[in-house]
This record gives structure tokens, sequence and C-alpha cells, in this order.
């Protein structure tokens, strides 16, 4: 039997039996069906135990040849993945010379207590479809990491449709007012009316009991007196969360510098884990479409279809030039004492393996 036979750790079973074998000690191994007994006796030369020393000495030759290259191997392989993590720079609130705060008001802790902010400067989606890759990304994470917007909602906004301050606040269902996206202003009472018998609609239409888009969300606001809304200093709500945001502050091909917004009843930490994670896809998006160098006029279906999971990191990708820029947003009780600062020390570690943070 070849002595090779002795280097396959991960065999399990070997079954020599029937073959006339001049060694009969192993004769009697293999007839016994012993896999483990066979390899040792192989390993340590069989019956002419002289060669066993210089097999032995051979074998860790080749084991410290094998583990070089590997080493070698997985530098260049660190190289290569440090070269082509992604680049994010972190602006203190100190280091800018106007920086957004949230006010947050006493109301929200009994509706919807959790929101984390901030600013994300230099996002490219005026080529080809980076905007609608930038939608369907956002939509992926509600679905998935929000479950279903239980756990958390997110909204983004063009930061120069923004003024600041803001306030996070609640108000009556019969009060709140806001321009949802593709609609006309209305109340939120007067909204959820007409979300809920749209959905009545659909369902008689498409015979389900499932029914899609923003009228599956509606029920999360049951049984709530007040509705959570974030407000610019103009006094108009940007942002109705868990359902919708404003026509007034939305996305387009234009946009470059994003406010973003995460809100949640269940936990602060939820928060800082989804915008990790936000941060992260708009980051890997502002690359896709850098090395893909896509037309501002392209309108392919397909590639809004190619995903966030399709870059691949074994590529020689440098690192951008421009990094994204992201800025510290403080959100305050209604006495200026600081309740959030994202993104903080410990915020952005969750990603820190795809994202290299500049503090």
């Amino acid at each position: 039997l070849p002595a090779a036979l002795a280097d396959c750790p991960r065999l399990k079973e070997a079954n020599f039996r029937g073959n006339q074998l001049k060694d009969k000690r192993l004769e009697k191994m293999v007839n016994g069906c012993q896999t483990k007994a066979i390899l040792e006796y192989l390993r340590a030369g069989g019956r002419g135990k002289g060669k066993a020393e210089s097999a032995r000495e051979e074998a860790r030759k080749k084991k410290r040849e094998k583990q070089q290259k590997k080493d070698g191997r997985d530098v260049e392989q660190d190289e290569l993945e440090e070269a082509s993590k992604l680049l994010v720079k972190v602006l203190h609130v100190s280091e800018n010379p106007a920086p957004l705060v949230v006010k947050a008001s006493p109301g929200v802790k009994d509706v919807r207590p959790f929101i984390v902010c901030c600013v994300l400067k230099g996002v490219n989606l005026k080529a080809g479809n980076a905007l609608k890759r930038f939608l369907s990304a956002q939509t992926k994470l509600h679905e998935d990491i929000c479950e279903k917007r239980t756990a958390a909602t997110i909204a983004t906004h063009d930061l120069q449709l923004i003024k600041g301050p803001l306030v996070y606040d609640v108000q009556p269902p019969d009060e709140l007012k806001i321009m949802p996206l593709g609609r006309k202003e209305i109340k939120a009472k007067d909204l959820l009316r007409q979300l809920q018998s749209e959905a009545e609609e659909q369902r008689k239409q498409k015979k389900r009991q499932n029914v899609s888009g923003l009228h599956k969300y509606l029920q999360l606001l049951d049984g709530k007196d007040n509705y959570p809304c974030l407000v610019d200093a103009e006094g108009i709500v940007i942002s109705f969360p868990p359902i919708t945001n404003s026509e007034k502050t939305k996305i387009s091909r234009d946009t470059s510098n994003l406010f973003l917004e995460v809100t949640s009843d269940t936990s602060l930490q939820i928060c800082k884990d989804v915008m990790d994670m936000l941060i992260l896809k708009i980051a890997e998006l502002n690359r896709f479409t850098l090395e893909n160098k896509e037309d501002s006029g392209s309108d392919d279906e397909s590639d809004a279809l190619c995903g966030l999971g399709n870059l691949n990191p074994s590529q020689n990708v440098q690192p951008m030039n421009f990094p994204l820029v992201v800025e510290q947003v403080r959100v305050v009780d209604t006495d200026g004492n600081l309740k959030v600062l994202y993104p903080s020390k410990t915020d952005l570690t969750t990603v820190s393996s795809l994202l290299t943070v500049i503090r």
C-alpha cells in the first residue's frame, strides 16, 4: 500500500480486504478494517522501519513548505483585503462649524423612544442606476435587519432640503400633516384611512390575505394616541416613522449629501446596528458605481437587479480616493442634555471587517 495514504488526515475509512499483501501484519489489519491502525502503520514506514525516520523528515519538510506557501498567500490576501476595504471618514461635532442637532421631545418616550441620525457626504447617485440600487438596498434592509420595519425604520433625506435644528416629536393623528412620497399633503389620520382602504381593495383584486407596499406597516401604529414625527425648523414634518418620508426632502439623482435617520420602539442598539449596515451598503454602492464607470444616462433595468452582493473582494481594488464623510449628529433632550451621538467611538465596529473608518 502506498505510504502517501498516511498523509490523508481526513480519510475516515479505508477498505483493502481481499488484496494479497506481502506484509502479513498489515494484511491482518486490513482484514480487520482498522483504518486508523493502517494509517499509523504506514506513517511509521510499515515493515521496513528503517525508512520511517527519513519518511517522517520528508513529510515534515513538505508540511513546512506547504505552510510557508500558505503564509505567503495569507499576507498577500491580507494586503489585498486591506486595499479593497471601503473608506469612511468621521467628522466630529467639534470639527464641524455648523453641526445638525436633533431635539427629542419627552412625548416620544411612550410612542417610539429611540432615534439615531447622521449626515453622509460624498454619495454618487447620478450615474446609471445608482439611485435605483440605493432604494432597493434600503428596501432589503427594511425586510432583513429591520425585520419588516417591526424592529426599526430607515429614512433617508436630501440634506440640502432640510432646515435645522430638527425636532423629534409626537403629534395627534388629526393634527400631524405630511406630504408623503408621491402623494399630496394629508393628515396622518386620513393617510392611514386611505392606505387601509387601498389595502382592502388590493386584497379583493388579488384575492390574497397579504398586502404589499406601505399597507403592510399600518398595524405598527395600532392603539397609538400620538404618532412620531421628525419636524424641521419651519415646522414641516419630514418623516413619519414607520410609514413614510416626506416628498419635500426626497432624494434624487442630484443628491450627494444625505441625512440618515433610524428610529425604533425596541432598542437604541438596533438603531445603531441598522445605521452601521446602511452606511456600509451606501459605501459598497458608491464603489460599485465607481468601478463600473456607469454613464449618467444609463438606465438599464437589469443593472438595478445586480444587488450589493456582487462586489467581489478578490478583485484588486484600490480604496476610493475620496472616502465618504460621516458627520456626527447629536440627539439631545429639550434641556440640551446629550441622549445619543452617532457615530461614537464604539459605532461602525460591526462592519469593521469591510470598512476602514478614519476617526
